[in-house]
């Protein structure tokens, strides 16, 4: 049985396709103006990877912040959800995670079976989020995909104080105007960028195994300033950006099974 989960994230689409409980594809687009498109898009373009036909996914769910754009999908289900389930599914050990994603972060408690048992999220402030990683790369004109390794030669992080994004880029152009090193800066960054999520995670008591999902699970600078706030390891799976979609994958399977 060919299940599919089709994650709408602000930033990017991803599709996720599952055949007898493997991850046999994945697939990740720029999501743009259209959610709805970019989900249609991304599902297509991994079906004709992977030499499928819509006619054999016996069931697709979305998820994301965009999963109700998806008219092809059997049943939308929250990312809370998702996330737990996907975890799990890459590694059943894990109890707690954290997603740091395009527009939001969340954190998450989740029991044996994979089941959310408490969650915090901030979905109000794009501090501590992927957006804000990418207003400040722009600043420092970095791309983004460097942001992670630059931050690891900082010897003397700078102090990022401001929690609004406006007013922390303008900050971040003051410390350049001033001299301070780029990686300095991006150290910085990704410590006000872990400051914000441990404290979000305080609020449940995230405890180890910590699995760290979402896109910006793939800055290093951020994982390591993470770990270091909170005291804990944070694992970091290779599938960690799709990690929604495959608990919407997983949970397709379920859903089709039952029905």
């Amino acid at each position: 049985m060919h299940t599919a989960g089709i994650d709408i994230g602000s930033i990017t689409a991803k599709a996720v396709i599952m055949a007898e409980g493997r991850v046999i594809g994945t697939k990740i687009i720029f999501t743009g103006y259209n959610a709805g498109n970019a989900g249609r898009r991304v599902y297509d373009e991994l079906l004709r990877e992977l030499g499928l036909d819509a006619s054999q996914i016996s069931c697709t769910i979305s998820t994301g912040y965009g999963r109700n754009s998806i008219d092809f999908a059997n049943k939308a289900i929250t990312e809370i959800i998702c996330h737990g389930t996907g975890a799990h599914f890459i590694n059943p050990d894990v109890r707690s995670i954290i997603d740091v994603g395009g527009q939001d972060s969340k954190a998450l408690i989740v029991d044996e079976k994979g089941q959310v048992k408490d969650f915090v999220m901030n979905d109000k402030c794009a501090a501590g989020t992927g957006r804000f990683l990418e207003v400040m790369a722009r600043a420092l004109e970095v791309d983004l995909y460097d942001f992670g390794q630059l931050s690891l030669d900082s010897r003397k992080p700078s102090k990022i104080s401001s929690i609004c994004t406006v007013f922390a880029e303008s900050e971040v152009i003051s410390l350049i105007s001033k001299g301070e090193k780029r990686e300095d800066i991006i150290a910085g960054i990704h410590e006000s960028v872990a400051a914000r999520v441990s404290a979000l995670a305080s609020r449940i008591g995230v405890r180890s195994p910590l699995m760290m999902t979402g896109g910006v699970a793939k800055n290093a600078g951020v994982a390591a300033a993470l770990e270091k706030k909170l005291g804990i390891p944070v694992e970091i799976f290779p599938a960690a950006q799709v990690a929604g979609a495959i608990g919407a994958a997983v949970i397709a399977r379920r859903f089709g099974s039952d029905r």
